[in-house]
């Protein structure tokens, strides 16, 4: 029985967003196939094997996983064994893990930093290598990626820290003049909204960049897009495939944070999206291209803007370990793809596995 670490929480501002997601993987993980560890990281980094493992009410997510913060819990990657050990130095308890199921959003969770280390361990794990995990967090380096590979990406500018904080005018009168209003500011490696500001009149946009440099070092401002929000699932290695395609329809003035999370009356969403189906096999064929271009695996949410009364769409931003939550996009699209929660988890599991045994068949002497 394959033993599957679940990793939650972490050091980021999307802790409590992995809180919930871990909630809903754990409890669709089929216990006669797996045995579940569930492995909490607080916020200050540290792991911590749960005894315990338990579900409970939150006044905002509806159901998270508890963490209790236990012992003093080591990890070891040096156990050349394909397995991941943690051991606590106060109880002396330890864990094997055979498979890491990373539910953790962020940053040190999704831009690669966490993969690097489950890769010098040589364990398999669900989601984009390093490569991917870090080339899909940072909006700035995908948008270029993207751009280069021909796939339309909404227009933007870069204010990173130092730059702001040496040329703060030039760079509001680049994005005021060159992209106009509205614009939306976000940190460039950051997620579910965190961090976002919808900027409708230039004196708001200095407010708007400071905030978003608060989450990251570097922001991007975007031209605003009237556009219907589009969002695809793509899973797979070698051979990825695109789920049907859904709309989020925000009943905030944009998809926030709160809209996404914290109201369960915040968005509507429609599965399938109503469009054209030539304009939906495109979407799906750029979601595909997309994700082998930012070197992708396992899987993705791939989010697009369709414009209102228009034929263009542009590629927002790619999401390497999309939100697991009852109520995420991810899973919701591959359900009405005809794949179920739980057997995705399995699929997921199983392309993790697939890519660790690629891996070990690469020489490592000459």
């Amino acid at each position: 029985m394959l033993s599957v670490g679940v990793l939650y929480g972490g050091r980021s501002g999307e802790h409590d967003v992995s809180l919930c997601s871990a909630a809903s993987v754990i409890s669709a993980l089929d216990r006669t196939k797996y045995k579940i560890v569930a492995i909490g990281v607080d916020r200050d980094g540290r792991w911590h094997v749960q005894d315990s493992p338990e579900i409970i009410s939150d006044p905002s997510f509806g159901k998270i996983m508890r963490m209790e913060k236990n012992g003093e819990w080591y990890v070891n990657h040096f156990m050349d064994d394909g397995r991941l050990h943690l051991f606590d130095r106060k109880s002396g308890n330890k864990a094997e893990i055979d498979v890491v199921f990373p539910v953790m959003h962020g940053p040190n969770c999704e831009d690669g930093r966490l993969q690097g280390l489950l890769e010098l361990a040589s364990v398999p794990y669900v989601g984009a290598d390093v490569t991917g995990s870090a080339i899909g967090m940072d909006k700035d380096v995908s948008k270029r990626l993207l751009a280069q590979a021909g796939i339309p990406v909404v227009p933007w500018i870069v204010a990173a820290e130092t730059a702001w904080k040496n040329g703060r005018s030039a760079i509001i009168g680049e994005a005021a003049g060159t992209l106009g209003m509205p614009l939306f500011v976000k940190p460039a490696n950051m997620g579910s909204s965190v961090g976002i500001t919808m900027v409708k009149e230039r004196d708001a946009l200095g407010a708007a960049v400071d905030f978003a440099l608060q989450f990251d070092s570097k922001a991007i401002i975007e031209k605003g897009i009237d556009a219907r929000e589009i969002e695809c699932s793509v899973l797979g290695n070698e051979e990825p495939a695109a789920s049907v395609l859904g709309e989020i329809i925000p009943r905030h003035e944009f998809y926030s944070y709160e809209s996404k999370y914290l109201d369960s009356d915040g968005a509507a969403l429609v599965i399938p999206a109503e469009m054209d189906g030539d304009m939906s096999a495109r979407i799906r064929k750029t979601a595909v291209d997309a994700y082998v271009a930012l070197c992708c695996s396992g899987m993705a949410r791939v989010d697009f803007f369709l414009e209102k009364g228009g034929t263009g769409y542009y590629l927002n931003e790619i999401n390497t370990l999309p939100g697991f939550t009852s109520i995420s996009m991810y899973p919701k699209l591959w359900e009405k793809s005809g794949l179920g929660y739980a057997e995705l988890i399995d699929r997921l599991i199983g392309l993790a596995v697939e890519r660790q045994s690629r891996r070990l068949k690469i020489k490592t002497t000459m």
